[in-house]
C-alpha cells in the first residue's frame, strides 16, 4: 500500500473519531452530569438523615465500595459466602476471555503470581486461539457454502443472473448467522439475565466484535430478576447460574467469533475481486491510451516529416530561383547582390513574364525601359541604372 494511500487511511478514520466522539459526547454527557447531581444530592440527604455520619466517613465507605466493584465483586445485598469469583467455572470463563482478547473487565487478577501468568498465559494463548478460530471459521465456511451452493443451484433452475444469484445467497447467508448467533442468544441472554432486549443485543454484539466493555457480562448478577434457579436475599433476587452456564457461553463465543471472521473473509474475497476487475479496467485504460498514444505521436510525427519535405521544397525551389536570376544578372555564383540588384531581382521574377527584359550593358549598367544608348532615333530616352 503507498504511504498516500495510508495517510488518506489514516486522516478518514481520524475524520471517523472525531466524528464518534462528538455524537458520544453529545448523547452521553447529559447524563453523567445528571447522575453526578444524583449522587452529590443522595449524599446530602443521606448526611442530614443521619447526623451521626460525617461526611469524611461516607466518603471512605464509598471508596470502599468502587474498590469492590473494580475488584468484580458485588457491594449490594448480602453477598453469599458459598460463591466465589474465581470458581472452576468464573475462571474458565476469565481465561477464555484472555485468550479471544475480550476481556470484559468486570474481573482480573490482583495479585502479582496473577498478573505475571497472566501475561505469559496472554502471550501464548492468543496465536493458539486464532489457529482454532480460523480452523472453525474454515468449518463453518464450508458448511454455509455448500448450503449456498444449493441456493444459487435451486436460483439457476429459474434462470436468473448469476449477479442476482450471489446478492441474495449471500443476504441469506448474512441474515441465517445473524438469526442463528446474535438474536437467538440475545433471547436467551434476555430470559436467563433479566436484561432488557436492547441489553441483550447490546452485549451480544459488543462481546462477539471482541469490545467488551464489560458493563454487561454473561454470568454476573447485579441483583436482575431471573426466573430460573432464583432465590431471595435481603429482599432482592440474586441468579444461582448452574455451573456449565459458562462455558457453554464461552462456546458461543467461539462459534460467533469464528462466523463474523467467516463474514470478514467473505468481504475480503469480494474487495480482492472487486480490486482484480479494477485493475483489469485500469490496464484495459491504460493499454487504449498508450494505443492512443501511438497514433498521436506517428500522426504527429508524419505530419512533421511532411511539412519538412515541403520546406525543404520551398528552399529548394527559392534557392533554384536564385541561382537562375543571378545567372541571368551576370553574377558570379559567390557574389552578393547589392540592395539594388535584390530588388530588381525581385521585380524581374515577378514580372518578367509581364514586360520586356531589361538589356544590361557590359559594365554592368541597365536599360530599365528596354532601350540601349544606339537606339537614339526612337526618341525615346534610356533610363540607366548603374549597380554599385
Amino acid at each position: 500500500m503507498k504511504w498516500k494511500t495510508v495517510c488518506a487511511l489514516f486522516l478518514l478514520v481520524v475524520l471517523y473519531l472525531v466524528i464518534g466522539a462528538t455524537v458520544f459526547k453529545v448523547l452521553e454527557q447529559p447524563q453523567e452530569s445528571a447522575q453526578k447531581y444524583i449522587i452529590v444530592r443522595e449524599k446530602l440527604e443521606f448526611l442530614l438523615r443521619h447526623t451521626c455520619v460525617n461526611s469524611s466517613e461516607l466518603e471512605d465507605l464509598v471508596k470502599r465500595v468502587v474498590s469492590a466493584v473494580r475488584a468484580g465483586v458485588n457491594p449490594s445485598g448480602s453477598p453469599s459466602n458459598d460463591t466465589s469469583l474465581w470458581d472452576l467455572s468464573s475462571s474458565f470463563f476469565f481465561a477464555g476471555t484472555v485468550i479471544t482478547t475480550i476481556g470484559f473487565g468486570n474481573i482480573s487478577p490482583h495479585t502479582e503470581g496473577g498478573r505475571i501468568f497472566c501475561i505469559i498465559y496472554a502471550l501464548l494463548g492468543i496465536p493458539l486461539f486464532g489457529f482454532l478460530l480460523a480452523g472453525v471459521g474454515d468449518q463453518l465456511g464450508t458448511i454455509f457454502g455448500k448450503a449456498i451452493a444449493k441456493v444459487e443451484k435451486m436460483f439457476v433452475r429459474w434462470n436468473v443472473s448469476q449477479t442476482k444469484i450471489r446478492v441474495t445467497s449471500t443476504v441469506l447467508f448474512i441474515l441465517f448467522g445473524c438469526l442463528l448467533f446474535v438474536a437467538l442468544p440475545a433471547s436467551i441472554f434476555k430470559h436467563i439475565e433479566g436484561w432488557s432486549a436492547l441489553e441483550s443485543v447490546y452485549f451480544v454484539v459488543i462481546t462477539l466484535t471482541t469490545i467488551g466493555f464489560g458493563d454487561f457480562v454473561a454470568g454476573k448478577d447485579f441483583g436482575f430478576f431471573s426466573l430460573r434457579n432464583s432465590r431471595d436475599i435481603a429482599g432482592g433476587s440474586e441468579i444461582e447460574y448452574l455451573d456449565y452456564y459458562k462455558p457453554v457461553v464461552w462456546f458461543w463465543i467461539l462459534v460467533g467469533l469464528a462466523y463474523f471472521a467467516a463474514v470478514l473473509s467473505m468481504i475480503g474475497d469480494w474487495l480482492r475481486v472487486i480490486s482484480k476487475k479494477t485493475k483489469e479496467e485500469v490496464g484495459e485504460f491504460r493499454a487504449h491510451a498508450a494505443e492512443w498514444t501511438a497514433n498521436v505521436s506517428a500522426e504527429f510525427k508524419e505530419t512533421r516529416r511532411r511539412l519538412s519535405v515541403e520546406i525543404y521544397d520551398k528552399f529548394q525551389r527559392a534557392a533554384s530561383i536564385k541561382r537562375k536570376l543571378s545567372s541571368d544578372l551576370g553574377l558570379s555564383p559567390g557574389q552578393e547582390m547589392t540592395p539594388g540588384k535584390r530588388t530588381l531581382s525581385v521585380n524581374f521574377s515577378d514580372e518578367r513574364d509581364k514586360e520586356p527584359v531589361p538589356t544590361l550593358t557590359k559594365n554592368g549598367s541597365l536599360y530599365l525601359n528596354g532601350l540601349n544608348a544606339d537606339c537614339p532615333e526612337r526618341g525615346e530616352i534610356a533610363i540607366i541604372e548603374h549597380f554599385k
